[in-house]
């Protein structure tokens, strides 16, 4: 059965943590002045995806690259489900 986007984060977040990953990395959650979100996850150095720049309306949009180890998403307000969901896409393809 499928995990919820929450549910399979705290997950990949949980199964990371060694003791040693997450003194010097994490998954950071904050919201854009104009407005939005911002996610940024230290994924490793896997090979980067194609980035992601979806503009659907001025509040409707999302943004996605990985850059050094680190994903970086962006988008509009009603976009978190949609940008956590991307990173897990990439987290599989690039992880398994």
């Amino acid at each position: 059965m499928e995990r919820d986007t929450l549910d399979w984060l705290q997950q990949w977040y949980r199964s990371q943590c060694d003791g040693d990953w997450e003194h010097q990395n994490g998954i950071r959650i904050e919201t854009l002045d104009n407005p939005g979100w911002s996610v940024v996850a230290d994924v490793g150095r896997a090979e980067a995806p194609a980035p992601v720049s979806e503009e659907r309306r001025v509040d409707d949009w999302v943004r996605c690259d990985v850059r050094d180890g680190r994903f970086h998403g962006h988008g509009g307000p009603g976009n978190l489900r949609e940008i956590l969901e991307i990173l897990r896409a990439w987290i599989r393809a690039s992880h398994g």
